[in-house]
């Protein structure tokens, strides 16, 4: 039998999932950004952005103390104790044992861990999964895990595939949120492929997210919506509820709005939860912080009245 190419085996994929109408979806996200909310409901979805953050510092001078800064900002981003705490922290996952030690086990912010040799993935299987298995040892809730962009790319789906179930069984309770890197799989049919070649595998409250934030392109709302559309076709057909995690490039507080216009109006309700919708962008935090304050007292902070704890990515 010959081998089947790169081509043929995209078109399979494509054929059994679909394609992806590349104009209609610059056209529906274009209207995500004349939407207008005001006043009690901006606040609601402010706070809620916030609830939603996962607060990361991935950095190689990371240190035990900045660590522990990052938990306290995660746990009480604001002295107004009407803002909520924060997703999560994510950190590399030989700083998730000082993380834990900081937050204790009397919150409810998580820890999260980039790993399988985040950002680029090039590393060997067994040592890739060793560090997962390290970081869930070691107090991770939840890791973040890159895929194999090269073999996608080959069309060695299988291949994929069995790596990221094996990573969901290193997991072990601990909660998975897979990074397609949208701006290496270059076309939306591409990013809604592998979207499905990752959900077929993981688990109800399992994550797909767009980046590393390690590269030029990161989140936008058409990317976003290629994957939130993508979650609502496998959710209907399967009745899994996977999650959504956008990354890199959300910095303002009315682009996080426009986000959450997006998951209203495509997958509903249900999914504006941090337990099926995150934002991977600390320097958003803060933006969030201003705003609301500005809500309150009609004047902006200056930006430097909020602590940086991070920086996004």
């Amino acid at each position: 039998m010959p081998a089947i190419t790169p081509h043929a085996a995209f078109g399979r994929l494509f054929d059994e999932v679909g394609s992806v109408d590349c104009v209609g979806v610059e056209e529906r996200v274009a209207k995500y950004t004349t939407r207008s909310i005001k006043k009690a409901s901006k606040v609601k979805g402010l706070k809620l952005a916030v609830s939603m953050v996962d607060l990361t510092t991935l950095e190689g001078k990371d240190t035990p103390g900045k660590v522990a800064s990052l938990c306290q900002k995660a746990i009480q981003p604001h002295e107004d104790r009407d803002i909520p705490g924060v997703a999560a922290v994510c950190v590399y996952p030989s700083m998730v044992r000082h993380a834990r030690r900081a937050l204790g086990s009397d919150t409810a912010v998580r820890i999260a861990s980039v790993a399988t040799a985040f950002p680029s993935g090039q590393a060997p299987l067994k040592t890739r999964l060793a560090e997962v298995r390290a970081a869930v040892a070691d107090g991770a809730d939840e890791i973040d895990m890159v895929i194999n962009r090269g073999a996608f790319l080959a069309g060695e789906f299988a291949v994929v595939q069995d790596e990221i179930a094996a990573v969901v069984e290193a997991c072990g309770d601990a909660a998975l949120k897979v990074i397609l890197e949208v701006s290496e799989l270059e076309t939306y049919d591409n990013i809604r492929a592998a979207s499905f070649i990752a959900m077929r595998v993981i688990r109800d409250g399992d994550f797909i997210k767009t980046s590393t934030g390690k590269t030029s392109l990161n989140a936008t709302l058409g990317n976003n919506q290629v994957m939130l559309e993508a979650i609502r076709d496998f959710y209907l057909d399967t009745g899994v509820a996977i999650g959504m995690k956008p990354a890199g490039g959300i910095r303002t507080a009315k682009q996080a709005l426009q986000f959450l216009i997006a998951v209203k109006e495509t997958l509903g309700d249900a999914w504006l939860t941090d337990e099926r919708y995150r934002f991977g962008a600390s320097s958003l935090l803060n933006d969030l912080l201003r705003q609301i304050e500005k809500q309150k007292t009609g004047a902006y902070q200056a930006p430097y009245y909020f602590s940086d704890a991070a920086e996004s990515y």
